[in-house]
């Protein structure tokens, strides 16, 4: 059985991890296949949106550490390998990938948060651009309680998103929040009843995917450079994806009217 699902929609790509036994708990065999569907998404042209959910009844609930997570295929040192501290960061970035991959394509993601998240899930909810969840939803840093600093870019992306004060009290703290407490505290970008989680999100994902895709590619761009980069520079690169942008959406709709006048 693959633990990583793929399906496509109307230019919607849905992945899926596929541990439902272990709410999705990561291992080398999930992370592998996982980060290669992100990058397979980023470059085909025929996907305008890409979703990541869980199967089942979590979204995910970070590293199987009954099954090794990450350290499972690392050997013992020697000249070839290096450290065992060395291939467990070569192993683990890699993996990591994943992250980057759906924080930097330039077509929207949404986590679809369809249960429990939490460790290096919450990295990946995190890296997407929308995260809507069901009322089953909750989310829990989790590394305190094994003694981890963060992996995924949960770290990172929690800044980013709620600012410093509030990452903090959620890594240091590690209480576990509900669905509304998350909604409220804005991790979660919107909030359905379970039943429709599935039927709003692919709504939203069909109209993005659907949408002037150039517009969506440099608007992502502006607002990743937002997050770290100077006025000034932000501007420039504004001013610019601008002129990109539109005359690339233009040009797109002018090849489709004319087909359209050749089909009618």
């Amino acid at each position: 059985m693959s633990e990583v699902l793929i399906d496509d929609d109307a230019g919607v790509r849905t992945i899926t991890l596929n541990r439902p036994d272990r709410l999705n708990a990561l291992t080398g065999s999930i992370m592998a296949p996982l980060a290669d569907a992100c990058a397979d998404a980023a470059r085909d042209p025929s996907v305008g949106c890409v979703i990541v959910t869980g199967a089942g009844r979590g979204f995910c609930s970070g590293g199987d550490l009954k099954a090794g997570g990450a350290d499972k295929a690392i050997v013992p040192a020697s000249p070839e390998a290096g450290s065992r501290t060395e291939q467990g960061f070569a192993r683990l970035r890699g993996f990591m990938e994943t992250s980057r991959l759906l924080h930097e394509m330039p077509k929207p993601t949404i986590a679809m948060v369809n249960g429990p998240v939490a460790g290096a899930g919450i990295g990946i909810a995190g890296a997407c651009d929308l995260r809507f969840a069901g009322r089953s939803a909750t989310f829990l840093t989790a590394f305190d309680r094994i003694g981890a600093g963060g992996d995924f870019g949960s770290t990172w992306f929690w800044t980013k998103i709620l600012g410093t004060g509030a990452a903090r009290e959620l890594f240091f703290l590690g209480e576990k929040l509900s669905a509304e407490e998350a909604f409220a505290k804005g991790i979660y970008t919107r909030l359905f009843d379970d039943d429709l989680l599935r039927e709003e999100t692919m709504e939203a994902a069909r109209r993005l995917a659907d949408g002037p895709r150039m517009g969506y590619r440099y608007m992502k761009l502006n607002l990743n450079n937002a997050e770290d980069w100077a006025f000034e520079a932000a501007l420039d690169a504004e001013a610019l994806n601008m002129g990109l942008a539109t005359s690339a959406t233009a040009m797109i709709w002018r090849e489709k009217k004319k087909q359209e006048e050749q089909d009618g």
